[in-house]
């Protein structure tokens, strides 16, 4: 057992003996559950479906069926022996697979139905498809949702529709139930311009000086902040008896290669250690906490563990044939067969929010080599929109959706080098949190030290000079880059995309169906790690800061057209409904060979395109989070996202310092990379160059007739010679949905304007 272990092991039983004499009359036992994120079936060990030969491998773990036979065994035997029990969930039901994709939280609310809970926490993704998709699950749901800290303006939707806390009964003692969600969902999530966050410790603060007022001496949060936040809450609050966390899929047991310990305990203001649980994520685990209390309503002890739902639970009958009735309708695109991996692919969340991972290349390289024909040069990915790993051998396109379950389309759009390094500091800036916002990279390198505070945490910055090198960030220059459309909305705190993105456009393909055609492209895939990211302090030493930036001669043009690409265009998906978007580039596919990666990242450089058109305002959505489009804006664009393997050359002006594993709190093992890069993308020159106008077409009108994969800018560009032209055409047709073109159909193409 870790000195950790030991000492969290050691304050539980503390806090048992500081009890004394006092008589534990009351006797509570949690089942609790957080972040199931709509996996209704049952996962895999990375997390994403499990496929029918695991199935019958016995390689599978929970499932809402699985989740249901382990509630309900752990409630009758408890309650048989007379104990109090309450079944909890921490929040964020929503997102994370085809189920939510198709049924929108009616399958989440139908099982949450079957299995019984006393309360639910909203969580950040309760939002993610606005106010509405919350609104029509809290009318499906018996269960009441609390927040207490998310406020609903007078009159809005949401007003009076749930809790800001629930008072209990149960063996003649009343349980308080007080809950908050993280302050950052606006950023990470949809709530809307009537939805506001007090701070959570504020809030507490009032809401447990009102219980007791009432009499209530023993209260539970029941909160989604995440681990970090929880013990901030802990210690800054007096009268919260136990935390009953989520939101960072912490797990936390008493078994070696945890987070932290179960209960994780934490001293209030007044001294009075308060226990702390999560249990992971995605069904695979049900927590159990048994909490005791003395007359006076202290806690005298907290113990448990959670349980593991591998195949030895026995899967609920009646509900697993409920939930293969409803996964009828997509079981064909999830076993849709896309490519093979050599190795897995490690996407879990403690190293592609801590450094360079695996997914992360893969993700960001797949939306390079798809807007390679546009000229991008960099690309930036959240790494909280990376949602699970692949394992080797076949991928299924229901593998894919397990990675990139939200929707989230291509975005592309021209920025300087300074906004650039300004968006990989707010990637950094909570990097002690594994906030979702932690940057995952191609077409460049970066060097940062997490001891500095945020918001200086960058070293260095390096972009790719199309010969193979790299050169320092011009922070001057003015660079394509390429991200997802909620991060260009100014999601997960990149205010700069939105606000400084010039150009931009945002209904490129779904991020799913480029990554899917991506490694069709490059099957058998091959995972990688080269370098993208370093930790300065990794091998012990900060390294020295740097300019991030040469100094330039010249002011910074548009990039140029991008005709003499050497990369290829790859497609892009959504998650649907029931079936995924057209590939927005199809027409444009495999016209040259994929390139291979070196043993570095030699890439040719392509230049980058002149455009003109206005920037669009993109639309909030989350974590990587659904796309909401406006109607008048056009949907289908060919748009524009573990240890260090090599070393890669030494930037300029000083060597760059060898990469190195980033400093991590895993919430569960993370399998250990490969060595050398596969086939990777080029990554684009930086170098800006002069405006080349694209060939003019001055033919008056004509008609096109629409093809699979076609869209109004792939059109503009065939018809003008410049899709930044697409509105044109779109506002010809206006019966026609710019992110749903019907194939078919004939289209105006007026005069080029």
């Amino acid at each position: 057992m870790s000195k950790f272990f030991r000492r969290a092991a050691i304050s539980v039983s503390a806090l048992a003996l500081s009890a004394g004499a006092a008589h534990a009359d009351f006797t509570l036992d949690i089942l609790h559950i957080n972040d199931l994120h709509s996996r209704i079936e049952a996962i895999n060990s990375s997390d994403a479906t499990c496929s029918a030969e695991q199935a019958e491998a016995n390689e599978c773990f929970g499932g809402v069926a699985r989740l249901k036979t382990k509630i309900d065994e752990r409630r009758d035997a408890l309650t048989g022996e007379g104990a109090n029990v309450l079944v909890l969930d921490a929040g964020d039901q929503f997102q994370g697979s085809l189920f939510y994709t198709t049924y929108k939280g009616e399958a989440e609310a139908e099982f949450m139905n079957a299995i019984g809970f006393d309360a639910m926490a909203i969580g950040n993704h309760e939002f993610d498809d606005g106010p509405e998709a919350l609104d029509a699950f809290i009318g499906l749901v018996d269960v009441p949702l609390l927040s207490g800290n998310t406020v609903a303006a007078e009159g809005s939707l949401l007003a009076g529709k749930y809790e800001p806390y629930l008072i209990k009964e149960l063996g003649g003692e009343r349980i308080g139930i007080v809950s908050v969600l993280a302050t950052d969902t606006d950023e990470t999530s949809s709530p809307g311009d009537d939805i506001s966050f007090e701070d959570e410790i504020e809030y507490l603060t009032g809401a447990v000086a009102e219980l007791e007022a009432e009499g209530i001496n023993k209260i539970i949060l029941l909160s989604h902040v995440g681990y970090v936040r929880d013990q901030e809450i802990a210690a800054a609050v007096d009268g919260i008896d136990v935390i009953v966390g989520g939101h960072s899929h912490t797990l936390l047991s008493n078994e070696e290669g945890a987070a932290g310990a179960y209960p994780t305990m934490v001293a209030n203001p007044s001294g009075t250690d308060v226990p702390i649980v999560q249990a992971y994520a995605y069904s695979k685990y049900l927590g159990e906490l048994r909490v005791e209390f003395d007359d006076d309503g202290n806690v005298t002890s907290a113990s448990g563990d959670p349980h593991l739902l591998d195949s030895s639970v026995e899967p609920d009958a009646e509900v697993a044939a409920r939930v293969a009735e409803l996964a009828e309708p997509i079981q064909d695109l999830m076993l849709e067969r896309v490519s093979e991996a050599t190795t897995a692919i490690d996407g879990s969340r403690e190293t592609c929010r801590a450094g360079e991972c695996e997914m992360g290349n893969l993700v960001t390289d797949a939306m390079l080599w798809q807007t390679a024909d546009q000229g991008v040069q960099l690309v930036i990915q959240n790494g909280g929109g990376l949602r699970a790993s692949i394992d080797e051998g076949e991928i299924t396109m229901g593998d894919v959706l397990g990675v990139l379950p939200f929707q989230n389309t291509l975005a592309t759009f021209q920025l300087s080098g300074a906004g650039v390094v300004a968006a990989l500091e707010n990637g950094l800036s909570q990097y002690e949190e594994q906030a979702g916002r932690f940057a995952q990279v191609a077409g460049m390198r970066y060097t940062f030290d997490a001891t500095q505070p945020a918001g200086s945490r960058i070293v260095s910055v390096e972009v790719a000079d199309g010969n193979g090198g790299f050169a320092p960030i011009d922070e001057a220059a003015t660079y394509l880059v390429a991200t997802n459309n909620y991060m260009r909305g100014g999601g997960d705190g990149y205010e700069m995309f939105a606000t400084e993105g010039e150009n931009a456009y945002d209904y490129g393909p779904g991020l799913e169906q480029v990554v899917a055609d991506y490694l069709a492209e490059n099957e058998p895939y091959e995972p990688f790690l080269e370098g993208r990211i370093i930790d300065a302090n990794a091998s012990g030493e900060a390294a020295p800061a740097e300019e991030t930036a040469a100094p330039v001669e010249e002011e910074a043009v548009a990039p140029a057209p991008a005709e003499e690409m050497t990369a290829e265009p790859a497609t892009e998906a959504e998650a649907p409904t029931e079936e995924p978007a057209p590939a927005a580039e199809e027409a444009m596919e495999a016209e040259t060979p994929a390139p291979e990666a070196p043993e570095a990242a030699e890439t040719t450089a392509p230049e980058a395109p002149a455009t003109e058109a206005p920037a669009a305002e993109a639309p909030m959505t989350e974590e990587a989070a659904p796309s909401e489009t406006p109607a008048d804006m056009p949907a289908e664009m060919p748009a524009t996202e573990e240890d260090a393997a090599e070393t890669e050359p030494a930037p300029a002006p000083a060597p760059a310092p060898a990469p190195a594993a980033p400093a991590e709190e895993p919430a569960e093992p993370a399998d250990t990379a490969e060595e050398a890069p596969a086939a990777t993308p080029a990554p684009m020159a930086p170098e800006a160059t002069e405006e080349a106008a694209p060939a003019a077409d001055d033919a008056g009108e004509r008609t096109h007739t629409v093809a699979r994969g076609d869209t109004f800018w792939d059109i503009a560009e065939e018809y003008y010679g410049d899709g930044t032209l697409w509105q044109a055409i779109a506002d010809a047709n206006p019966s026609q949905e710019a992110r749903d073109l019907d194939i078919g159909t004939e289209l105006v193409i007026p005069a080029r304007p």
